[in-house]
C-alpha cells in the first residue's frame, strides 16, 4: 500500500506542505523527514512540495531524493516561492513552513483539525506555544512582532496576536481568493490583511519555534523587513494612512482658524495671533490634500482589485459627479481670489505703504486658503473623474 506522502497525481490528496528554499541543504531533508513522517502517523493523504528559488548547494536533489516534489520558481523572493509553490500544490489544505527546522513539522495536526473545521487561514501563535532560547532575536520577540501585530489588529481588526508566523495554514480555494501579488517578505503581511479584508475565517493555534539549524546567517533582516512588513500595512489601510491624519488636520486647522480670523486668542498667558492662523491654514490644505489622497488611492485600489469595496466609499461614489465637485471648488476658488482682491484694494488705500498687518493677513489667510482649496478640489474632481472612467479589458 502506497503511503500518504507517495501518492500518484489521479490519487486526491488532502494536504500539500509547502517550503519555500533558497540554499536550505543544511536543514530540508530533516524537515522534510518530519512532514512525512506526520503525513504518515496520522494516515494524511498528502504531499510535500519545495518551491527552490534558485539554490546552488543541491537542496533540489536533496528535496527529491526524500521524496518531496521540487517546483523551480524562477522569481526570487519569499513571497514569490510561496505562491508558485502553493499554486502547484493538490491538496484542498496547505500548510507552508520555513525550511530551515525552526518549525515543527511533526505537530501540524491542530492546523489541519481546525481547517477541516472550515476556517480559512490557521495562523501559528509562537508566542502561545513556545519561543525556545535562541530562536528569535529579543528585538524581534519583545519589540518587533508585538508592535507589528498590534498595529494589524488596529487596522484591520484581525484576531491574531502573531501576525508574522510563518507557519500557517490556508485552504487552496482561500488562497485563490486572496489573489496575492507581493514576492519578497510582505507576502506573509498581504495574505493575513486580504484574508481579513475578504472576510475569511480565521484562527491561531500555539506553535513552538526553535533556533534554526543552519550555519550561516538566516535571509531575514528584521529592521529591514519589519519596515517593509509596516509599510505594507499602512499601503494596505489609506483610511489610516491618509484619511484619519488628514481629517484631524483639517478639524483643528479650521477650529484654531475660527477662533483667530475676527482677533488674538489668549491661552495659558500665550497670546495666539496671525502667526496661528497661517499654521492653521497650511494644516487645513494638508489635511485636504491627505483626505483627497484617501479617496483617489481607495478608488485606485478597488479598481486594481487590491482591496474590497467600502461601502462608505461606494456611496460616496454613487452621489459623486465631477461636476459637482468642480462647481464647489470654483466657487471656493472665487471666493479666494474676490478675498485677495479686497486686501489689495485695502493696500491701494495707503498708497501700497507699510500697513499694519494683522487685520490685512485676516483677510489674505482666509482667502488664500479658500482660494487653495478651490484649486485643489478641482484638479481632485478631474482625477476622480478619470480613475472612474470605464474600461473595455482585452482578453488576454
Amino acid at each position: 500500500m502506497l503511503t500518504p506522502v507517495f501518492m500518484s497525481s489521479s490519487s486526491p490528496i488532502e494536504l500539500s506542505i509547502v517550503m519555500p528554499c533558497l540554499n536550505e541543504a543544511e536543514t530540508l531533508e530533516a524537515c522534510i523527514k518530519k512532514a512525512k513522517n506526520f503525513l504518515e502517523r496520522h494516515q494524511i493523504a498528502g504531499e510535500i512540495v519545495v518551491g527552490d528559488n534558485g539554490s546552488t548547494d543541491g537542496s533540489q536533489q536533496i528535496a527529491e531524493r526524500c521524496g518531496a516534489r521540487v517546483v523551480s520558481v524562477p522569481v526570487r523572493g519569499y513571497g514569490a516561492a510561496l505562491y508558485h509553490a502553493t499554486q502547484a500544490a493538490r491538496g484542498s489544505y496547505v500548510i507552508m513552513g520555513d525550511s530551515d527546522d525552526s518549525y515543527d513539522f511533526s505537530g501540524l495536526m491542530p492546523f489541519v483539525e481546525k481547517l477541516r473545521e472550515n476556517y480559512d487561514l490557521v495562523m501559528g501563535n509562537r508566542f502561545s506555544g513556545g519561543i525556545k532560547k535562541g530562536a528569535m532575536p529579543w528585538k524581534n520577540r519583545y519589540i518587533g512582532n508585538p508592535a507589528l501585530s498590534g498595529i494589524g489588529r488596529l487596522l484591520y481588526k484581525i484576531p491574531v496576536r502573531d501576525f508574522h508566523c510563518g507557519l500557517r495554514g490556508y485552504s487552496k480555494s482561500a488562497f485563490q481568493k486572496m489573489d496575492l501579488h507581493t514576492t519578497g517578505m510582505e507576502f506573509a503581511s498581504e495574505m493575513v490583511i486580504k484574508a481579513s479584508l475578504k472576510g475569511m475565517r480565521i484562527v491561531e493555534v500555539p506553535t513552538t519555534l526553535q533556533p534554526d539549524g543552519r550555519s550561516r546567517a538566516p535571509h531575514l533582516r528584521p529592521w529591514r523587513d519589519g519596515w517593509r512588513h509596516l509599510r505594507f500595512m499602512l499601503l494596505f489601510s489609506p483610511r489610516w494612512l491618509f484619511y484619519y491624519p488628514g481629517l484631524a488636520l483639517i478639524l483643528s486647522g479650521l477650529l484654531l482658524g475660527s477662533l483667530l480670523v475676527t482677533g488674538p486668542l489668549d491661552i495659558g498667558g500665550i497670546r495666539l495671533d496671525i502667526h496661528a492662523l497661517f499654521y492653521s491654514a497650511i494644516a487645513v490644505i494638508i489635511g485636504f490634500q491627505s483626505v483627497s489622497f484617501y479617496a483617489l488611492a481607495q478608488i485606485s485600489a478597488v479598481h486594481k482589485g487590491l482591496l474590497p469595496a467600502s461601502k462608505r466609499m461606494q456611496k460616496f461614489l454613487d452621489h459623486f459627479v465631477i461636476e459637482k465637485g468642480l462647481v464647489l471648488g470654483l466657487l471656493l476658488f472665487l471666493a479666494g481670489v474676490v478675498g485677495l482682491l479686497v486686501g489689495v484694494e485695502q493696500w491701494g488705500h495707503s498708497e501700497f505703504a507699510n500697513i499694519e498687518p494683522r487685520q490685512m493677513m485676516r483677510i489674505v489667510i482666509p482667502s488664500g486658503l479658500a482660494a487653495t482649496l478651490g484649486f485643489n478640489m478641482i484638479l481632485a474632481s478631474f482625477f476622480m473623474g478619470v480613475l472612474q472612467l470605464p474600461t473595455r479589458r482585452e482578453p488576454k
